[in-house]
């Protein structure tokens, strides 16, 4: 899920729910990754934002595999 946009050529901070939408996730996913800790944003005037050194922690845990679990489909029920 490696995001490449203009704010990582500049240093710029990203908003947190701008990155999610190119991202493709759901805010309330975000809302789960940041309090389990694997994003952490800063709070900019009351608005969350990512610096790129934080989203490139992000991409590194997640290509690390910090983040998978085992995929254990549902039981059966019959």
């Amino acid at each position: 899920m490696r995001m490449q946009t203009a704010t990582h050529e500049t240093g710029a901070p990203i908003a947190l729910d701008r990155w999610a939408a190119q991202a493709g996730r759901n805010p309330t996913t975000i809302w789960r990754w940041r309090k389990k800790g694997w994003l952490k944003p800063i709070n900019i005037a009351g608005k969350l934002y990512l610096t790129p050194a934080a989203i490139a922690e992000f991409n590194d845990r997640a290509a690390r595999g910090e983040f998978s679990k085992d995929v254990r489909p549902p039981a059966r029920t019959n």
